[in-house]
Parts: C-alpha cells; structure tokens; sequence
C-alpha cells in the first residue's frame, strides 16, 4: 500500500495564491508574436485609429506585425521605441505589447514575411507623423535659450 501525504499551505501562501490568480484574470492581453517568429528585441506596441493606420500603410516602406481589434490597429515596435519619441496623438503606445482596455487580443491583420516581427519605429513615426499633420520632434524649433541667444 503506498503512502498518502497531504501538502498543508499557510494562510500567506492561500492568500499570494490568490492573488496571483487575480492578476492573471486581470492583466490586459497582450499581443503575441506569431509561430515562427521571433523578437530579440522584445515587444512593444503603438495603436492608432484604423483610419490613420490605413493611411499610414502607403507610407511606410516595411511593415512587421499589425493586429486589428475594430477600431485600432497595433504596431509591434521593438521595446523602448518610445524613447525619445514623443509619439504624436491619436497614437498610444504600451510596453510589453499590452492591449489596455481589451477582453481579449486584436487578430493579426498583417504577417511580414521572414521571421521578424516588427515595424521600423522610425519609419512608423514619421508617417504617423505625416498623416496627423504633426512636425517630428526633432525639426520643431527650438524656443527661447542658449541657441537664440547666439
């Protein structure tokens, strides 16, 4: 006959437990890379409206993954791509490719090929740039300062 044993958990282990179990039912989805794929870089995300995402497209000379949930469409950019970038609105950008608000992850509207999945961050900008109307941060001027007092 063998030997019956029985694991006892403390209170503090129930409780982390649960926890865990929480944040899990809670935590936002996130976008993942498709099979066969990979991200060395890791993943981040910038969404915008679908209206500006189709406008983009024409603009952009390589496009990575591209996820639709209805009105948004997501970029996957690799991860700090908002550094120095001040991303102009509509636009939304999520570390971790997290999808903020969602029950569920937006499907894949757009696989490159290769195995790469991501979208040249500064290419994705500047056309985001272009169909907002808005000047890259890099060619505003620059107000009052040491460089006007020259």
């Amino acid at each position: 006959m063998g030997v019956v044993t029985t694991r006892t958990r403390d209170l503090d282990s129930l409780v982390r437990f649960s926890r865990q179990r929480q944040i899990l039912r809670t935590a936002p989805p996130r976008l993942t890379v498709p099979d066969g794929m990979t991200a060395p870089l890791g993943c981040d995300a910038v969404a915008v409206p679908e209206a500006c995402g189709r406008a983009m497209v024409a603009r952009l000379p390589r496009m990575g993954c591209v996820y639709a949930d209805g009105d948004r469409w997501w970029w996957i950019v690799p991860s700090d791509s908002d550094v120095a970038l001040e991303w102009p609105a509509p636009a939304s950008y999520t570390t971790g490719a997290l999808v903020p608000d969602a029950r569920r992850a937006p499907g894949l509207i757009h696989r490159p090929d290769g195995s790469v999945p991501y979208t040249p961050p500064i290419p994705l900008y500047l056309a985001l740039c272009q169909v907002t109307g808005t000047t890259p941060a890099w060619s505003r001027h620059i107000g009052a300062g040491a460089a006007d007092a020259a």
